[in-house]
């Protein structure tokens, strides 16, 4: 290994020593780490506030900002967007909703309650004929009986029977159909 001497001040090779140590390196093995560290990154070893540094750190910042309103604007911007745009057809779907169908929900209701008024009320009417078809049908029975019992009496009545007695069972005959 071909060997080259670097001279420096006591002071630097107390820095370096307490470099070394701090890294538990040889003083050797830490000048050539700086060495390769300062070649490698490209870095200039005066500029302590390390410029070079902060610009790269600056351009990738402005690339990073660069690509988010690129972003923003290809993606974010339309899909919000449409999300309004979506968000005010749902509002309009909904209010349709309420004003439209509900009304047409309480009219079908009403139809239905009115419906069902008039059934009950046919029920009713019905019930009314079928009663008065019951009855219309005992009055006929009814009214056969007192025929019958007229013309049975009538029959009894022999030759001798006074136009009274006649009198008297009609009279009670018309009697009895007018209670009905």
């Amino acid at each position: 290994m071909n060997e080259k001497t670097i001279r420096f001040p006591v002071k630097t090779d107390e820095k370096i020593k307490k470099i070394a140590m701090k890294l538990g390196r040889t003083k050797l093995e830490t000048f050539i780490q700086m060495v390769d560290y300062f070649y490698s990154s490209k870095k200039d070893p005066k500029d302590i506030s390390d410029e070079l540094l902060k610009n790269t750190l600056l351009r990738n910042h402005r690339d990073y900002i660069g690509f988010i309103k690129t972003q923003e604007s290809e993606l974010l911007i339309p899909i919000k967007r449409d999300a309004d745009r979506m968000i005010k057809g749902l509002q309009l779907v909904a209010n349709y909703f309420k004003e439209d169908i509900l009304a047409q929900n309480h009219k079908t209701l009403a139809y239905q309650e009115q419906q069902k008024k008039e059934c009950e009320e046919n029920r009713r009417l019905m019930v009314k004929i079928n009663q008065s078809l019951s009855t219309k049908e005992q009055l006929k029975v009814q009214f056969l009986n007192i025929l019958k019992s007229y013309a049975d009496a009538r029959d009894a009545f022999g030759m001798m029977t006074s136009a009274k007695d006649k009198a008297e069972l009609f009279q009670k005959t018309i009697a009895n159909i007018k209670m009905l």
